[in-house]
Protein backbone atom coordinates (compact mmCIF):
# COMPACT_ATOMS: atom_id res chain seq x y z
CA UNK A 1 0.00 0.00 0.00
CA UNK A 2 2.46 2.75 1.81
CA UNK A 3 3.92 3.47 -1.77
CA UNK A 4 1.69 5.07 -3.97
CA UNK A 5 -0.57 7.37 -1.26
CA UNK A 6 0.97 10.32 -0.46
CA UNK A 7 0.06 13.90 1.08
CA UNK A 8 -0.36 17.34 -0.17
CA UNK A 9 -0.30 20.24 2.05
CA UNK A 10 -0.54 23.90 0.92
CA UNK A 11 0.14 26.17 4.21
CA UNK A 12 -1.34 29.19 3.83
CA UNK A 13 0.01 33.19 5.47
CA UNK A 14 -1.06 36.46 4.40
CA UNK A 15 -3.30 35.08 1.30
CA UNK A 16 -0.49 32.98 0.04
CA UNK A 17 0.79 29.24 -0.02
CA UNK A 18 3.72 27.78 0.61
CA UNK A 19 5.16 26.46 -2.76
CA UNK A 20 8.15 24.04 -3.29
CA UNK A 21 10.23 24.74 -6.51
CA UNK A 22 11.43 21.05 -7.76
CA UNK A 23 14.89 21.73 -8.66
CA UNK A 24 17.08 19.37 -6.62
CA UNK A 25 16.07 16.13 -6.98
CA UNK A 26 17.51 14.38 -10.93
CA UNK A 27 15.07 11.91 -11.41
CA UNK A 28 11.55 13.43 -10.20
CA UNK A 29 8.29 13.58 -12.06
CA UNK A 30 7.91 17.16 -10.31
CA UNK A 31 11.30 18.37 -11.45
CA UNK A 32 10.77 22.16 -11.99
CA UNK A 33 7.54 22.30 -11.04
CA UNK A 34 6.02 24.14 -8.17
CA UNK A 35 4.30 21.90 -6.08
CA UNK A 36 2.70 22.06 -2.20
CA UNK A 37 5.27 20.25 0.85
CA UNK A 38 4.21 15.93 1.55
CA UNK A 39 5.37 12.61 0.64
CA UNK A 40 4.46 8.90 0.80
CA UNK A 41 3.77 7.24 3.60
CA UNK A 42 5.31 5.43 5.41
CA UNK A 43 4.59 1.86 7.44
CA UNK A 44 1.11 1.74 9.39
CA UNK A 45 0.83 5.93 9.11
CA UNK A 46 -2.59 7.51 9.10
CA UNK A 47 -3.07 10.53 6.40
CA UNK A 48 -2.58 13.03 9.34
CA UNK A 49 0.59 10.93 10.82
CA UNK A 50 2.46 11.54 7.02
CA UNK A 51 1.34 15.50 6.66
CA UNK A 52 2.39 15.88 10.42
CA UNK A 53 6.12 13.89 9.63
CA UNK A 54 6.82 15.06 5.95
CA UNK A 55 5.93 18.78 6.49
CA UNK A 56 8.46 18.76 9.30
CA UNK A 57 10.78 16.94 7.66
CA UNK A 58 10.74 19.84 4.58
CA UNK A 59 9.99 22.62 6.53
CA UNK A 60 10.72 22.24 9.56
CA UNK A 61 7.44 23.63 10.42
CA UNK A 62 4.94 21.67 13.36
CA UNK A 63 1.38 21.89 12.17
CA UNK A 64 -1.24 23.32 14.41
CA UNK A 65 -4.29 23.39 12.52
CA UNK A 66 -4.89 22.03 9.10
CA UNK A 67 -8.16 20.39 7.16
CA UNK A 68 -8.21 17.62 4.76
CA UNK A 69 -9.90 19.43 1.37
CA UNK A 70 -9.91 16.27 -1.14
CA UNK A 71 -8.62 13.12 -2.70
CA UNK A 72 -6.82 13.33 -5.81
CA UNK A 73 -6.49 10.20 -8.05
CA UNK A 74 -3.09 10.96 -10.51
CA UNK A 75 -3.12 9.13 -13.51
CA UNK A 76 -0.19 8.86 -15.88
CA UNK A 77 1.61 7.15 -18.40
CA UNK A 78 5.01 7.50 -17.18
CA UNK A 79 4.59 6.49 -13.59
CA UNK A 80 2.38 4.16 -11.34
CA UNK A 81 -1.04 5.41 -9.95
CA UNK A 82 -0.91 8.24 -6.93
CA UNK A 83 -3.44 8.70 -4.09
CA UNK A 84 -2.92 11.61 -2.82
CA UNK A 85 -4.71 13.50 0.28
CA UNK A 86 -4.96 17.20 0.22
CA UNK A 87 -4.92 19.57 2.76
CA UNK A 88 -4.48 22.85 3.42
CA UNK A 89 -2.61 24.20 6.62
CA UNK A 90 -3.49 27.71 8.61
CA UNK A 91 -1.65 27.52 11.46
CA UNK A 92 1.99 26.17 12.53
CA UNK A 93 4.99 27.00 14.63
CA UNK A 94 8.49 26.96 13.89
CA UNK A 95 10.90 28.62 11.66
CA UNK A 96 10.98 27.69 8.17
CA UNK A 97 14.13 25.51 7.44
CA UNK A 98 15.83 24.49 4.22
CA UNK A 99 14.36 21.94 1.97
CA UNK A 100 16.51 18.97 0.38
CA UNK A 101 13.97 18.55 -2.65
CA UNK A 102 13.79 21.92 -3.93
CA UNK A 103 13.27 25.62 -2.71
CA UNK A 104 10.32 26.83 -0.73
CA UNK A 105 8.41 30.36 -1.32
CA UNK A 106 5.04 31.98 -0.21
CA UNK A 107 3.48 32.65 -3.40
CA UNK A 108 0.19 35.25 -3.65
CA UNK A 109 -2.37 32.64 -4.55
CA UNK A 110 -3.45 34.83 -7.49
CA UNK A 111 0.23 34.41 -8.91
CA UNK A 112 0.03 30.69 -8.84
CA UNK A 113 -1.50 29.93 -11.83
CA UNK A 114 1.39 31.59 -13.46
CA UNK A 115 3.87 29.34 -11.88
CA UNK A 116 5.17 25.68 -14.04
CA UNK A 117 2.56 23.72 -12.22
CA UNK A 118 0.63 20.40 -13.69
CA UNK A 119 -2.23 21.30 -15.33
CA UNK A 120 -4.79 19.30 -12.78
CA UNK A 121 -3.55 21.65 -9.94
CA UNK A 122 -4.88 24.72 -11.29
CA UNK A 123 -8.70 23.32 -10.84
CA UNK A 124 -8.11 21.98 -7.19
CA UNK A 125 -6.75 25.18 -6.80
CA UNK A 126 -10.02 26.84 -8.10
CA UNK A 127 -11.78 24.45 -5.60
CA UNK A 128 -9.78 25.37 -2.53
CA UNK A 129 -10.29 29.22 -3.39
CA UNK A 130 -13.75 28.70 -3.44
CA UNK A 131 -14.19 26.42 -0.65
CA UNK A 132 -15.27 23.78 -2.15
CA UNK A 133 -16.25 20.91 0.10
CA UNK A 134 -14.49 17.69 -0.04
CA UNK A 135 -14.15 16.91 -3.16
CA UNK A 136 -12.49 13.53 -4.90
CA UNK A 137 -10.58 14.77 -8.25
CA UNK A 138 -9.09 12.18 -10.65
CA UNK A 139 -6.20 13.54 -12.91
CA UNK A 140 -5.17 11.69 -16.32
CA UNK A 141 -2.12 12.70 -18.06
CA UNK A 142 -0.35 11.54 -21.12
CA UNK A 143 3.37 13.02 -20.35
CA UNK A 144 2.78 16.30 -18.79
CA UNK A 145 -0.19 16.93 -21.03
CA UNK A 146 -3.51 16.73 -18.92
CA UNK A 147 -6.22 14.40 -21.13
CA UNK A 148 -9.20 14.12 -18.70
CA UNK A 149 -9.93 15.36 -15.39
CA UNK A 150 -13.30 14.06 -13.25
CA UNK A 151 -14.72 15.51 -9.89
CA UNK A 152 -16.91 13.59 -7.56
CA UNK A 153 -17.34 11.22 -10.61
CA UNK A 154 -18.36 13.49 -13.08
CA UNK A 155 -15.73 14.52 -16.06
CA UNK A 156 -15.15 17.94 -16.42
CA UNK A 157 -14.51 19.97 -20.13
CA UNK A 158 -11.22 20.68 -20.74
Amino acid sequence: MGSNMYTLCYIEKDDCYLMLHRVKKEKDINKDKWIGVGGHFEEKESPEDCLLREVREETGLELVSWKLRGIITFCTDIAPIEYIFLYTADVYKGVLTDCDEGELEWVEKSKVYELPIWQGDEIFFRLLETGADFFSLKLSYQGDQLVEAVLDGRRLEL
